[in-house]
């Protein structure tokens, strides 16, 4: 019966497989690409548009070199010489507070205006907004966290746990600010790259999907429906 259902499974695959081919000819007028993860808009529509989404597009390149260059410098401080975050925040801070100084006990004797010190104030707005942010990032986490232990979803339970290993296992390798140091390198020109070969990337990706879900078709009709799941996951709470 199991096998039955696998096979019918994978047919049902395959002919998604053959209409694929058939949808690699040419697109009729009018025809909308299927983009990665449902993606209506322009990636730099996606990321905010503005300056900020100039800066991780690399479409400012001199900017967004800037910020990478200094990025690196930083790190290659703390994690290649072994220069300490609180040592490297008290010599900026002495660094800055004497060319200041200097600046502006000379400035009269040079003929030269004193520095302008602008007063900072920081709007209250600001930080409940961000409190307000992390606050609704936290408790969507704990939400996603409880519905994945409750035993309803078990592809999406095997999805986050395996991911957590992955990410111990590369915590292994790497240290925190290294590993830190690689996903910012990353996120700052995989949107780069993914604008300027945006077809290849979502047919790629629409493809691997495809796969996924066959070898997870199969997987379930073989091993994973014969795991009891929790008795309560089906009963509605009253």
């Amino acid at each position: 019966m199991a096998e039955a259902a696998v096979e019918e499974t994978i047919h049902e695959y395959k002919g998604s497989s053959s209409s694929d081919s058939e949808s690699e000819k040419p697109p009729s007028p009018g025809f909308k690409k299927k983009r990665l993860f449902g993606r209506k808009e322009p990636v730099h529509t996606v990321l905010g548009g503005g300056k900020p989404a100039d800066i991780v597009l690399w479409r400012n390149k001199q900017m967004s070199a800037s910020i990478l260059a200094g990025v690196t410098v930083l790190w290659l401080l703390f994690e290649c010489i072994g220069y300490h975050f609180l040592t490297f925040i008290c010599h900026s801070l002495i660094f800055f507070l004497v060319v200041l100084f200097l600046w502006s006990n000379a400035a009269s004797f040079v003929n030269r205006p004193p520095p302008n010190f602008p007063e900072v104030i920081l709007p209250e707005d600001l930080f409940l907004s961000i409190v307000h942010s992390v606050r609704h990032k936290v408790n969507e986490t704990f939400a996603i966290f409880r519905y994945v232990a409750s035993g309803k979803d078990l592809k999406k339970f095997l999805m986050v746990v395996t991911g957590l290993w992955v990410l111990s296992k590369m915590g292994s390798w790497f240290s925190f600010l290294t590993f830190f140091y690689i996903v910012f390198v990353l996120l700052y020109s995989l949107p780069a790259l993914y604008e300027k070969y945006e077809d290849q990337v979502d047919a790629a990706a629409e493809k691997a999907i495809i796969q996924m879900n066959k070898q997870y078709a199969v997987l379930d009709e073989k091993l994973l429906c014969k795991i009891p799941r929790c008795p309560f996951s089906g009963k509605k709470q009253h």
